[in-house]
């Protein structure tokens, strides 16, 4: 009994369309964040399959997986991970520099992105000299320079203060409908999940939609 395992989750079943923006909540050690990584196809379900543009991911090869998940996927995370290194625009560059965009048309779509998240003065900074709120906003602007398919968001506001936190929402909610990309966000933030089109609350048996005031 003691070896038995026993599933974070069961029975989930989401459907995201193009421009749709999606929170999950749930408490903690649910696996919202297990759910996220099979939705990048960083971990595989043990049943079951996670489709993105009517591609199976966790039918294709570790080669090809890696190349559609640079291609067609976006990643924000609590902890920001800019490369202290690099400047904001080169930071914001390296989805376009890993799929081999050309230099004029990644210069073009760094500082469009940076001007849409309100950094378009700053692209020579490094990290260390920004806010928690600036980078944030860097990674958001990472996330949506090659125009993915689907952007997932693990905690998006957890280092930020309330007003900071509600500055970045509203970015990532206008952005993500303005490119048509969907959008699954997991957060503990009620704040930031009124943002989303959909709430939904994971548990160990599925998914179900959170009610508005519940």
């Amino acid at each position: 009994m003691g070896s038995e395992k026993v599933p974070v989750f069961a029975q989930v079943d989401l459907d995201v369309a193009p421009g749709e923006f999606v929170a999950i909540v749930g408490e903690s050690g649910v696996g919202k964040s297990t759910l996220l990584n099979c939705l990048a196809g960083l971990d595989t379900p043990s049943a079951g399959s996670v489709q993105v543009l009517g591609t199976d991911l966790g039918a294709l090869p570790e080669g090809p997986q890696a190349h559609f998940r640079r291609r067609h996927l976006g990643f924000v995370f609590q902890a920001f991970h800019v490369l202290p290194h690099l400047s904001v625009a080169q930071n914001v560059a390296l989805p376009l520099m890993l799929l081999g965009v050309p230099r004029a048309q990644q210069l073009q779509r760094v500082a469009e992105e940076l001007a849409a998240v309100g950094l378009g003065d700053l692209g020579e900074r490094l990290p260390q000299q920004l806010s928690g709120g600036q980078l944030q906003r860097v990674a958001l602007a990472r996330a949506l320079v090659h125009r993915p398919a689907l952007i997932l968001a693990d905690e998006p506001t957890g280092n930020l203060d309330p007003d900071t936190a509600e500055r970045v929402m509203q970015l990532l909610a206008a952005q993500t409908r303005q490119h048509g990309a969907a959008c699954v966000m997991v957060t503990h933030s009620r704040a930031a999940a009124a943002h989303a089109d959909r709430v939904l609350r994971l548990t160990a048996t599925g998914m179900r939609p959170e009610p508005a005031h519940g």
